[in-house]
């Protein structure tokens, strides 16, 4: 991997990117590119680039569409981690991607936010996971050094709120959007409701 910020190529990462850019603020597009790069640092450093599960490409797609259920596509209809679970699964379908492929990159989607599930159930989940955390802080086994150039492409000021306001802005369109115990049901409830 000569360069860290090199993206797959093709016409189902360009229509992933595609959806990304037009269905979700910026700050959260650039937190799902950067989830992609850690989840894929993750597993040149846990030597898991040549474990026969591991798929770049799919990959791609479950890291940037995993916050697609905080877009404008998103009805509010369920978490904001099962509807964009859903998108990701229909964009895929639309090109011909293998059922169980899909239902990889939707389970990595649906279980992203799920500490303590999501790091057992698969390599694409797992590193999913792995990638969107370690750009939220919670998961430090990469150094500075090795996030160095993605930070640099992809700046994350400390003061943006940008996520959190959208998974609660989310989180009001109806009661299955924030079932209890959730990400979405915490962060409503210390905004006030």
């Amino acid at each position: 991997m000569d360069d860290p910020l090199a993206v797959p190529t093709g016409d189902v990462a360009d229509a992933a990117l595609a959806v990304l850019h037009g269905t979700v603020d910026r700050q959260i597009a650039e937190h799902s590119l950067r989830s992609f790069y850690f989840a894929r640092l993750t597993a040149r450093q846990e030597g898991l680039l040549t474990d026969a599960a591991y798929d770049e490409g799919l990959l791609f797609a479950a890291t940037v569409m995993h916050d697609l259920g905080l877009g404008t596509l998103a009805e509010g209809n369920a978490r904001f981690e099962v509807e964009g679970a859903d998108l990701a699964a229909k964009l895929l379908a639309e090109h011909g991607i293998p059922d169980d492929d899909i239902s990889r990159v939707w389970e990595a989607i649906a279980l992203h936010s799920s500490l303590g599930l999501a790091d057992r159930m698969g390599l694409l989940t797992y590193l999913t996971h792995k990638g969107v955390f370690t750009d939220g802080g919670r998961f430090t086994e990469l150094s500075p050094e090795v996030q160095k150039p993605v930070r640099l492409a992809y700046p994350r000021s400390p003061d943006d709120h940008t996520l959190q306001a959208a998974i609660v802005n989310h989180a009001r369109k109806s009661p299955k959007a924030a079932p209890p115990f959730t990400i979405a049901a915490e962060l409503l409830r210390q905004a006030g409701g």
